[in-house]
């Protein structure tokens, strides 16, 4: 573990072309459950899994519960960035990080102060009405009953790619652009289990490939570097 810490401490030192791509494991250091687990808390409430609720076809056939799980879940709005969120920030700020590619939803990286972050899945602070496009914060959301309307009439639909819908084909493309370039591709808190997102490293075209997360990835014989623990911890100490 520390041979493996030094040897990213000095690719980061070496570098001023950093892109970072991260999924829930970034967040639920902060307190955000990882909703694709199905762990006695879900089961305990809902009649269905998170990834069934949390689906194109859940949200037309049973609104209601598809809202009561997205406020009870996705609204975390008490939750602070994490050591790794405050780092990406820092190094974005320095010059070393050129982008921060992530598949969270909780808006954390923006809160930390990164400004260049491209969200796969979308984010819970941006919400529409489906009739008008009127705005509605993650506040308004909150506190809303059953399913949630505009002064319109429409409903109010997350800005949140679910599953069976497609990601935004501009963020996809930018997303190829920075990693393509990048000299050093650090992918954090993700056990790159879910596509096309985790496809995205496939662009990667350089030798600096570090894998930072508590448990093996599907990738790590691909990288260059793996590193295993909390990455929080692990990035407080860079």
């Amino acid at each position: 573990m520390e041979e493996a810490w030094e040897k990213l401490k000095k690719i980061i030192d070496e570098t001023d072309n950093i892109v970072f791509f991260g999924g829930a494991g970034v967040s639920t250091e902060s307190g955000i459950p990882d909703f694709r687990s199905v762990d006695g808390l879900y089961n305990q409430n809902y009649d269905y899994p998170p990834e069934t609720i949390l689906s194109h076809t859940f949200y037309r056939r049973m609104p209601e519960e598809f809202f009561r799980f997205y406020r009870d879940k996705m609204l975390c709005l008490d939750a602070k960035p994490n050591a790794a969120h405050r780092k990406l920030a820092e190094w974005e700020t320095k010059g070393k990080l050129k982008a921060v590619i992530t598949q969270n939803i909780d808006g954390l990286h923006q809160l930390a102060g990164s400004k260049n972050v491209l969200e796969l899945h979308g984010s819970v602070h941006r919400n529409y009405c489906e009739r008008c496009h009127k705005f509605y914060d993650a506040e308004y959301m909150l506190h809303t009953e059953g399913v949630p309307k505009c002064s319109c009439g429409g409903t109010i639909k997350p800005d949140v790619v679910l599953y069976e819908e497609g990601l935004d084909n501009r963020t996809l493309t930018r997303a190829v652009e920075y990693i393509s370039r990048a000299d050093v591709l650090i992918i954090g808190g993700t056990s790159l289990a879910v596509y096309p997102a985790a496809g995205l490293i496939d662009y990667y075209e350089g030798n600096k490939l570090v894998l930072v997360n508590k448990t093996p990835t599907s990738r790590d014989a691909q990288a260059d570097l793996v590193v295993q623990g909390s990455i929080g911890e692990i990035f407080s100490r860079l």
